[in-house]
């Protein structure tokens, strides 16, 4: 009754890694109990997660190395793995809203957001023009929200008129706007496969996570643009960023629980330092005491069938 916060299936978005081959589940051995799932496994668990009352999925390649470029072209591929899974969800499961990642690094060699030169910097303005074209392709193939986690200046503008040109004026725009650059990203770039890729680190077009007031001035940047809404990223050590950025926006508010902060409260329950199911629950709730209108969390599915009883 005095409750001040609540935590439903609704507040949860489950991300999932889509592979190449049929009825193919590749668990990850750096984060386990997920795993990748081939485009007709996708499509399962988008059913399952509207029978769990989830309401969105987010989605995530594995792409081949064989198509892995410097320029990270077969993000442009409209029969790409990420448009064929696109598709199969939307035909199949079209309550279920999908959010799709735009980014270069699961379709380059080396394993960075954007085009990079010779010196490995990452060119912003040709980046860009990139991740338009990425996320016009994600419109069209049916994605729901479209979620730039580059971290490029200027994306979200470009890209939110890029699609009102097209006529998509229902597609979201879910900006990856406080992204830090963390080391809690490791087991995800196994799941995408560009973990032993990226050459060098990404400080220089990630947060540094000593600034908080810098990711208020991203925030209001990428609302400036267009933004429905905007994320923060990892999720735990940064519940103060989140606090903050609710209170200045008033505006719906995500975290990713990211994919070390899930391989934590995994490896805590198996070695017996804590209870798996209290320890999810309390960081979930966690999160929307500080603010979170939502989550990414591999944990969702769990989530959602202990808060069914």
């Amino acid at each position: 009754m005095v409750a001040e916060n609540v935590l439903t299936p609704s507040n949860l978005i489950w991300p999932l890694f889509v592979t190449e081959g049929e009825d193919v589940e590749e668990p990850i051995a750096t984060l386990p109990g997920v795993s990748r799932w081939s485009v007709d496994r996708i499509v399962d668990r988008a059913k399952e997660a509207a029978g769990l009352g989830i309401p969105c999925i987010a989605l995530f390649p594995n792409t081949p190395p064989h198509l892995r470029t410097e320029r990270g072209e077969e993000a442009l591929n409209p029969d790409n793995l990420m448009c064929r899974a696109i598709r199969a969800i939307a035909d199949a499961v079209p309550d279920v809203g999908i959010l799709t990642d735009v980014a270069l690094d699961p379709y380059t060699a080396h394993g960075h957001d954007g085009v990079v030169d010779a010196q490995g910097r990452v060119l912003n303005d040709e980046t860009m023009a990139l991740l338009v074209d990425q996320a016009l392709t994600q419109a069209r193939a049916g994605a729901t929200i479209i979620a730039p986690s580059d971290m490029m200046d200027g994306r979200v503008g470009a890209i939110r008129a890029a699609l009102e040109a097209e006529h998509f004026h229902d597609v979201q725009i879910m900006a990856y706007a406080a992204k830090y650059a963390s080391a809690f990203y490791g087991p995800f770039r196994d799941a995408v496969g560009s973990g032993g890729l990226l050459k060098g680190d990404k400080r220089g077009y990630q947060m540094d996570p000593a600034n908080a007031e810098e990711a208020l001035r991203e925030v209001a940047m990428d609302l400036a643009e267009g933004a429905d809404t905007v994320m923060v990223k990892p999720g735990l050590p940064y519940l103060d960023i989140i606090r903050r950025v609710k209170e200045r926006f008033e505006v719906p508010v995500f975290a990713y629980q990211v994919s070390g902060e899930y391989a934590m409260i995994e490896a805590a329950a198996a070695a017996g330092a804590g209870d798996r199911d209290a320890l999810v629950l309390e960081t979930l709730m966690a999160f929307r005491r500080a603010g979170c209108s939502g989550v990414l969390t591999y944990h969702a599915a769990h989530v959602a069938r202990l808060l069914a009883g």
